[in-house]
């Protein structure tokens, strides 16, 4: 299985260092985002385990998409059933670069069309409910080359249930576990030196 994990720009390399300190293969950094190779088991590793990655995505394809109906068919083609129930809700999220098909509006409504002709077909019905679990559908265009991921993070990673109450933190904690990585912390607290903290201010004379 493949992975992608996203993530702020410039913490690619602290996110790859994650990646292989967790023993997953390939791991390769590009702008933005992180990629690996590694088994189902992995899937919930990842997640709990990452601090710096916003979520963790399996990418189930990835092919030329110059136009719509190549976009269409290229969906079509992946195995939705094995990944999404009868009642499963699927929404469609991505975003476009440098690419001919440059409208995301667009370009999701024919995700979700080809995904849901896929799923119909698969469990023989006209009109999926939608009314169970939600699997988010993401994809990503760039240079005429559509990827397609199955987002297993829900919620982003800085919200990971722990927090009883949001007070609004000034950065989410993805970011804030990054600043730690780089600033080489290692636990511990250096107290001031005696002659430091007991020297006075500096008197000012008018």
């Amino acid at each position: 299985m493949k992975y992608t994990i996203p993530c702020l720009f410039g913490l690619e390399a602290l996110v790859a260092d994650e990646l292989r300190r967790l023993d997953l293969k390939n791991v390769r950094a590009e702008n933005g985002r992180v990629h690996c190779d590694g088994g189902p088991a992995d899937i919930p590793r990842l997640n709990i385990n990452l601090r710096c990655g916003a979520r963790v995505l399996v990418e189930l394809a990835s092919f030329p998409a110059p136009d719509f109906e190549a976009l269409f068919q290229g969906v079509a083609a992946i195995p939705w059933e094995d990944c999404i129930p009868r009642d499963g809700e699927f929404p469609v999220k991505g975003y476009s670069i440098s690419s001919q098909l440059h409208s995301v509006p667009a370009c999701q409504a024919i995700v979700k069309k080809a995904a849901a002709k896929r799923l119909g077909q698969a469990y023989g019905c006209e009109t999926l409910p939608e009314t169970g679990d939600r699997y988010q559908i993401q994809f990503a265009l760039i240079k005429d080359t559509a990827a397609v991921y199955l987002d297993t993070s829900g919620d982003g990673l800085y919200k990971r249930g722990y927090r009883a109450h949001n007070n609004g933190a000034p950065l989410r904690e993805t970011l804030a576990a990054a600043l730690v990585l780089l600033s080489r912390y290692r636990g511990g607290i250096r107290s001031a030196t005696p002659s430091a903290a007991a020297a006075p201010f500096p008197s000012r004379r008018r």
